[in-house]
């Protein structure tokens, strides 16, 4: 609250006083919100962390390298030199990761983009190495740079992964979450509450909402909606009153340019992020650009994704080779587990369970997992469908009665899936992909949907390392479209690394 004094027009009043004073409320927007300023604390404190790392994982590279190149003579006086090299490794790494921009919060903690700067640094600094040892003809010893830059490169990548977990788990029990504010219809705060909520490793928490139209009573028709804190226009002390740190305008016609400029402003003061959420789904940043058409500027350009060109041609060379060696590594595994699927007790059937899935433009196959389910296992399937735990056309329940004792243990660590090897060397699946669909399932998808019949099904997928069973149809068709939408092969490597974790936790594995 805040007082005035208004002087009378006679100079007195009839009691005599001079003046009269009036209260008069103080709007929310004049009090200082914090919130901001506490969220960029925090973030500059995670990236001053980031960069001790990274310079202890440098000085290990660094020191890996000078061992290995040199062995116990790395401390004479002939390689006295690499010892300063060593020591100024780590600063060199570091300035690298800051060239390629590793260090921005807005590509900290989520995503692929992180690791992919990571790697773009370690390639960077390989080729800056190379340059300056030309042009100044420094004599650097291969088996140390060798050693050196992909020591560096991986250690690093394992140090930001630990570091997101862990930060992960934190935003898991709501410590350090951001405070959001949605702005949008009610559907569209509906339905991004509601993934956020699920997908806790944003690190975002809704703390409340503004409409086009505040609804009777300041509470939505949809459940579980946010505090409701107005409308459009008050979005600005909607963030006082909530002390939010973020507000995320969802796509809404009614907001246009000039209101989201003014609503930009308003929240410049307390250093509140303004996020604007496209309304292109699951598309990812590579494929976007700001650029001025027809005299008009800032209008999103959205490129198409990456389905032929060079980088699919390696993607297909890895699949074989990998899936070759991997054939051969595993054939010793892959007859020991055939034989416990033999031997089975109950009557296990053929060891190869075949069954027709549909591939890449809607070409069907025949893919090949090892046997985990008795042999009436699809008769018995029509009087356990009431028992679908998916809610889609995908059949999946937990402790499944047709399942073998063997088969759990293979489903659980992912072993029945080993044979797919075979599908991904004739080229029929890539290691990485979307499920491979049952034709009766195809049947059913409405247009959206039909979307992942674009690319190679996969061994494994964006959807078996984000929850795998444990996931609804909806999600997991939406991982999946997200995936055929922004694949790269950087992103491929990053969903290998994850299934081999999703494996050794068997979460989600039924």
């Amino acid at each position: 609250m805040t007082t005035i004094d208004i002087v009378s027009p006679s100079g007195a009043s009839s009691d005599g006083d001079s003046s009269t004073t009036i209260t008069i409320p103080m709007r929310p927007l004049d009090l200082p919100n914090t919130a901001g300023y506490v969220r960029s604390v925090w973030e500059a404190r995670e990236v001053r962390k980031l960069v001790l790392f990274d310079l202890l994982v440098g000085l290990v590279a660094a020191a890996a390298a000078l061992f290995v190149r040199f062995g116990p003579a790395a401390g004479q006086s002939y390689n006295r030199d690499y010892l300063w090299i060593t020591l100024a490794f780590p600063f060199a790494w570091v300035a690298a990761l800051a060239v390629n921009r590793a260090f921005e919060p807005r590509h900290l903690f989520v995503g692929s983009e992180e690791y992919e700067r990571v790697f773009r640094a370690g390639l960077g600094l390989t080729a800056g190495l190379a340059v300056i040892s030309f042009t100044f003809d420094l004599r650097l010893a291969r088996g140390y740079i060798v050693v050196a830059l992909p020591v560096a490169t991986a250690v690093g990548l394992c140090a930001r992964y630990l570091l997101r977990h862990r930060l992960h788990r934190s935003w898991a029990r709501g410590e350090g979450l951001r405070r959001v504010i949605l702005v949008g219809h009610e559907q569209a705060v509906y339905e991004t509450k509601r993934q956020l909520s699920r997908e806790r490793y944003h690190g975002m928490d809704v703390v409340g909402a503004c409409l086009p139209q505040v609804p009777p009573h300041g509470r939505g028709l949809l459940p579980a909606l946010p505090p409701i804190y107005g409308d459009f226009d008050d979005a600005a002390t909607a963030v006082q009153r909530a002390k939010a740190d973020t507000v995320i305008v969802l796509s809404c016609p009614e907001l246009d340019a000039s209101a989201l400029r003014r609503l930009a402003w308003k929240l410049e003061r307390d250093d509140v992020d303004l996020i604007m959420a496209s309304a292109v789904i699951d598309v990812a940043g590579d494929r976007t650009t700001i650029r001025p058409v027809a005299g008009l500027p800032l209008l999103m350009h959205v490129e198409h994704p990456r389905l032929r060109g060079g980088q699919r041609a390696l993607k297909e060379m890895f699949d074989r080779v990998v899936s070759l060696v991997g054939l051969i590594v595993l054939s010793p595994v892959l007859l020991v587990l055939a034989a416990l699927v033999k031997l089975t007790p109950g009557g296990a059937g053929a060891v190869i369970f075949k069954q027709v899935r549909v591939g890449r433009h809607g070409e069907e196959f025949v893919m090949y997992k090892f046997r985990t389910m008795y042999r009436d296992a699809e008769a018995r399937l029509r009087d356990l469908h009431d028992l679908n735990e998916t809610g889609g056309t995908l059949f999946k329940i937990r402790n499944d009665p047709r399942v073998t004792p063997i088969g759990r243990v293979l489903r659980r660590l992912s072993l029945d899936e080993l044979p797919q090897l075979a599908n991904v060397l004739r080229g029929q699946m890539s290691l990485v992909g979307p499920r491979p669909p049952l034709p009766r399932e195809v049947n059913e998808y409405p247009f959206d949907m039909r979307r992942r019949l674009v690319v190679k099904p996969g061994l494994t997928g964006l959807w078996q390392v984000s929850g795998r069973s444990d996931l609804s149809w909806e999600d997991s068709i939406r991982l999946d479209l997200r995936y055929v939408e922004n694949w790269s092969f950087p992103m491929d490597l990053m969903i290998l690394a994850r299934t081999v974790l999703a494996v050794w936790r068997s979460s989600g594995a039924y």
